[in-house]
């Protein structure tokens, strides 16, 4: 009964606090996916441009940040952007600290390494585009914009869901990282209560569960998404993708 008031919505329950707290991690999340998302196209074009420079800048940044710890990237945005930040204002005359806010922070750190990730899933879905219609379009006089929107792009969020669902996974696991920041996400939340309360089984349960949930509804929204952009393909194209 006491478990049950504790995770509860009354004066004495983390209910309402837990609630808003996974409202929290899918926010983060879903902005690191939208900067990852920008970082990852980037990135990826610059692998396909044939140019060693740049293809060597983008196999730079995604050996980094796919090989430096999570935890250690967070640290690098937060603590270190704070400290520049402070160093540029005090340059300016500003005297105090000036620290990062942690949600710009934390979405940032986890959207650089979301990045990582998804700059191969868009070069993969890329270079899974058949050959012949990228050919077949420049036959019959489609300029390079022309491609890129009718025919590049379509073909590359089509094939990249299902890598794009494996990354959101991992950036809806990574958020829980940033709780080193104070952000009250998820983890954060459940770190409080369950020193709060002495309760540590019930709330990191609690908090485990509500990850698990996330996950398990981000698998069928995903799967859906899948589906829908492949209604349309012939099972034989959808095989050979």
């Amino acid at each position: 009964m006491a478990s049950l008031e504790l995770l509860g919505f009354g004066s004495t329950g983390w209910g309402a606090l837990l609630i808003a707290a996974t409202l929290m991690t899918l926010a983060v999340t879903a902005t690191a996916l939208a900067i990852g998302a920008v970082l990852g196209a980037i990135v990826a074009a610059a692998k396909l441009s044939g140019n060693l420079a740049l293809v060597t800048l983008g196999n730079i940044y995604t050996t980094v940040f796919r090989g430096v710890p999570e935890l250690l990237i967070i640290y690098l945005i937060y603590f270190g952007g704070s400290s520049a930040i402070t160093s540029i204002g005090k340059a300016m005359g500003y005297e105090g600290f000036l620290g990062l806010p942690s949600f710009a922070a934390g979405a940032l750190a986890v959207g650089i390494i979301s990045g990582s990730y998804q700059a191969e899933v868009f070069r993969g879905a890329f270079l899974a585009i058949s050959k012949g219609e990228l050919e077949a379009a420049s036959a019959i006089g489609m300029h390079r914009g022309m491609r890129l929107r009718r025919i590049i792009m379509p073909q590359v969020l089509r094939l990249a869901i299902p890598g794009l669902g494996n990354v959101w996974q991992l950036s809806l696991k990574d958020s829980a990282l940033i709780s080193v920041t104070g952000l009250a996400e998820l983890m954060r939340t459940s770190q409080v209560a369950a020193g709060s309360t002495r309760q540590y089984f019930l709330f990191f349960i609690a908090g485990g569960c509500l990850y698990l949930i996330l996950t398990s509804l981000s698998d069928r929204i995903f799967n859906g998404a899948e589906r829908r952009a492949n209604r349309s393909m012939p099972a034989a194209a959808m095989g050979q993708a």
